[in-house]
């Protein structure tokens, strides 16, 4: 079992990474969250988490840039009728803290935000998930991580109206919601407090990483 690759980052789509490991590459299907946190192709010294799916005729990998994400796929997969492609789906809809908190708040609209998910699936989703987040302690801290995070980084009201309106105004432009969030990280702290400057802050950013 690969539990893990370190190399440089030869190739980096939204949702396939390619990791060069000794001369050999690996090819690694990823969630939009996993490729927003990636660095530059070329970048050399990059670990991905990963997962070996075995089934018939095929071996895939997936590649994940937090354990907490890689625990979330294998519960995913672990749902019947959910393959990797629906777990990188939601994965690449949600961050495992936003996916904790559509879970166990029962937030059926937001788990239909997932493509190709309709209400009746988003609502087994849900309730699957919740017993896995209900046996898991840290699996259910991942809703208080969010709540923590949210109030120590966003808890002003102006503050939260900027990343509110930058975020809609990066959806528009075709960014995912998972790529606006890490886009936005720390830009109370560079200063950029208004609407104009936020989303400069975080176009450069996205600029980086494609």
């Amino acid at each position: 079992m690969i539990v893990s690759l370190t190399g440089t980052l030869a190739e980096l789509s939204s949702s396939v990474a390619v990791l060069d490991v000794n001369g050999v590459g690996y090819e690694l299907g990823i969630s939009a969250t996993t490729a927003a946190s990636l660095p530059a192709v070329g970048t050399s010294g990059v670990t991905l988490l990963t997962r070996m799916v075995v089934r018939e005729g095929a071996v895939d990998l997936y590649g994940f840039s937090s354990r907490d994400e890689r625990t979330l796929f294998d519960k995913l997969v672990g749902i019947s009728h959910v393959g990797p492609k629906l777990a990188l789906s939601v994965l690449s809809t949600f961050t495992p803290q936003a996916l904790a908190t559509v879970v166990m708040s029962d937030d059926v609209t937001g788990m239909s935000r997932v493509p190709g998910v309709g209400k009746k699936t988003a609502s087994r989703l849900i309730m699957e998930l919740a017993d896995v987040f209900a046996k898991d302690p840290v699996l259910r801290g991942l809703a208080g991580t969010s709540s923590a995070s949210q109030g120590k980084n966003g808890a002003s009201p102006v503050a939260s109206s900027v990343v509110a309106d930058v975020t809609e105004a990066l959806l528009a432009m075709g960014f995912t919601s998972q790529e606006a969030e890490l886009a936005l990280e720390g830009f109370e702290e560079a200063g950029a407090s208004t609407v104009e400057a936020a989303l400069g802050f975080a176009l450069r950013r996205l600029g980086r990483r494609g």
